[in-house]
């Protein structure tokens, strides 16, 4: 049994909350926040005590593994007691508020023989996982293309960062899952059109080291919700909802076997059968904090690791920046 805290018990910090609650090989100790009503109210409804300090939780039930859910500025703060405490950590994504800061918790956490683990919680869809293995695998043939969407309305509980800082990192972490590849330029259109203290709007480019351009659509303005992953090759093109799991294939009918080559001049491309694959579904945040508790457990590497994240971050500041110059920024 591996015993378990949360810091930060908000709207994402609940469920991983509920989610360690129902982990047979987890032991859930205890959980902090900074307002009393909502940790009492958390600590009460899953029979676990409940602290307002951090030291307070650390010293008093010793968690082995904790999950970091406060707001981006209090990561750094909250992981670092954690790791000084002895405990492993997952933090949520970003993995911080600045490179610098992101920076120290790595080395905090290799210093200590600590796993620290981001929660880049998109990698764990089933939808995307069985996406991956079809890239490797080479089912369409060369990469030409991903875009990536994540868009819907402005959520009130954001007030540090922006979209990109919120969002993009989920996407940027995404493309260089899927393609293999690290990006060597980018650019950015942004705009904040609602919130009032960062952007809430993105349109993104990136050039990666292997080829593929990717496209990024990313903003707080949607009325509805929309996930979406496409990655275009010369087989055709893969399309994922990141909210239903369901993963499409869109074929080119004009590729049979070793003809791309000759018919790209031909012919183009042409619509095809449209292939929607079983997915069994699951809940990605248990699938993730699955896999945190078993890399603990059985001392394996995590798989979204401390570099994982700040690199996420390092390119979301770079559109950022993109964007503030009206220039595109060279990785």
């Amino acid at each position: 049994m591996l015993k378990t805290a949360v810091i930060g018990v908000g709207a994402m910090g609940r469920n991983h909350v509920r989610v360690y609650a129902e982990m047979p090989n987890v032991s859930l100790v205890g959980v902090a926040d900074a307002s009393p009503p909502a940790a009492e109210a958390v600590g009460q409804k899953f029979g676990v005590p409940a602290f307002t300090d951090i030291r307070d939780l650390l010293e008093e039930t010793r968690p082995e593994a904790v999950s970091i859910a406060v707001p981006t500025a209090l990561h750094e703060e909250a992981a670092r007691m954690a790791l000084e405490a002895g405990a492993h950590v997952l933090v949520e994504k970003p993995i911080a508020a600045t490179l610098e800061q992101g920076e120290r918790l790595i080395a905090m956490a290799a210093e200590r023989e600590r796993k620290l683990m981001v929660g880049h919680i998109v990698r764990f869809n089933p939808a995307l996982q069985m996406l991956k293995q079809k890239l490797e695998a080479g089912e369409l043939g060369r990469i030409f293309q991903i875009v990536c969407r994540r868009s819907g309305p402005f959520p009130a509980r954001i007030r540090d960062v922006g979209v990109v800082v919120d969002l993009a990192p989920h996407d940027l972490d995404v493309m260089r899952f899927l393609t293999g590849s690290e990006p060597t330029r980018l650019y950015a259109e942004i705009e904040r059109r609602v919130h009032t203290d960062h952007e809430d709007l993105l349109l993104g480019l990136v050039r990666f080291g292997n080829g593929v351009i990717g496209h990024l659509e990313i903003n707080w303005l949607t009325p509805t919700k929309m996930r979406e992953v496409l990655v275009l090759g010369e087989r055709g093109m893969f399309r994922v909802d990141d909210l239903t799991q369901d993963l499409y294939f869109f074929e080119n009918a004009e590729t049979e076997g070793d003809l791309w080559g000759a018919l790209q001049a031909i012919k183009g491309v042409s619509e095809g059968r449209m292939v929607r694959y079983a997915v069994a579904r699951q809940e990605p945040l248990k699938l993730e904090l699955q896999a945190f508790v078993e890399a603990v457990l059985n001392d394996r590497p995590v798989p979204v690791g401390g570099e994982d994240g700040l690199q996420a971050l390092r390119l979301a500041l770079m559109l950022i920046e993109s964007g503030q110059k009206n220039e595109a920024v060279t990785v």
